[in-house]
């Protein structure tokens, strides 16, 4: 090959890949889980401290984070959530579940196939010893029972208030308008979230549900249900908290009383520096953090 065509394919690649590098409408999706382990996530389960793993309540194996119950007896009260340690406010959250076996006895039987994630929690270090469950915003994920129609991708609101339709909904879950997932198969969801505005759910691409304005607020799991019935060691300070819309927060996986499994756990940050003029300019930011913009010298 002549010298001039070797340098003209080696500028062209080196083109290439600095474009490949700066491309602003490139998605750059993080994976929040490593396959292996669980670093970088933190356990919280109802009675017992942070990071004690009850009766290895959540373990990894090929490839999941999985729901595990096979070293109980019985189930109690021993409601937990594995959170991920950072906080996000504009984000895009995909992941894989299902549901499999059979409740752990003493589980409750709405808890029959029922799971979910929880958006904008608290963190797990700033739960009592005996709350039962984060002030988030849970994607609640219900798996078919074989007799009729079961909703998945809902909402419920520990300890929250949203909008629905442009209404204060004060249910404490509320259905979606998905399709029935009956047996052990795997499901695809999504949320959007932006940060106080507006929530989307996705299932197997298509829009479930929608709500917007999430707050602190419409008591625990309702007004007759207020926080200290939730165990909660701070009750008052949340109280005082009412109305206080909700930006940002952790992302926690649920586990209450039924085996699941999670994986290809991924997200997409929709908030970084919007001045075009960075090297980090991304043109699907829905948020701008420009003290993060990044300049060429």
């Amino acid at each position: 090959m002549p010298k001039f065509c070797k340098f003209l394919s080696l500028f062209l690649l080196l083109s290439y890949t600095t474009f490949a590098q700066n491309n602003p409408d490139k998605e750059e999706w993080q994976s929040l889980f490593n396959g292996k382990d669980l670093k970088n996530w933190d356990i919280k389960i109802a009675g017992h401290k942070v990071n004690d793993n009850y009766k290895n309540t959540f373990i990894v194996e090929d490839g999941m984070i999985r729901v595990n119950y096979k070293e109980y007896k019985t189930f109690s009260t021993e409601y937990g959530h594995i959170y991920y340690n950072k906080p996000y406010s504009h984000y895009r959250l995909r992941l894989k579940y299902r549901f499999t076996g059979n409740q752990v006895p003493g589980g409750a039987s709405w808890n029959v196939r029922n799971s979910g994630i929880m958006l904008h929690s608290q963190s797990a270090a700033s739960l009592g010893l005996n709350q039962d469950f984060p002030v988030s915003l849970e994607m609640q994920y219900l798996g078919g029972l074989n007799a009729g129609e079961r909703t998945t991708g809902n909402l419920c609101t520990p300890g929250t208030i949203v909008e629905v339709n442009g209404k204060i909904d004060q249910a404490h879950c509320i259905n979606s308008t998905s399709k029935t997932y009956d047996g052990d198969q795997w499901v695809s969801a999504e949320a959007i979230v932006l940060g106080d505005s507006i929530v989307h759910h996705i299932i197997n691409g298509d829009v479930v549900f929608t709500f917007t304005k999430p707050k602190i607020g419409g008591g625990y799991v309702g007004k007759d249900h207020d926080f200290k019935a939730g165990h909660f060691s701070n009750a008052e300070e949340w109280i005082k908290k009412d109305g206080t819309p909700l930006t940002s927060g952790y992302i926690a996986l649920q586990a209450e009383s039924h085996p699941i499994d999670f994986k290809d756990i991924e997200i997409l940050n929709l908030q970084g520096c919007m001045d075009p003029k960075a090297s980090n300019y991304k043109s699907y930011y829905q948020s701008a953090d420009n003290k993060s913009c990044k300049y060429k010298k």
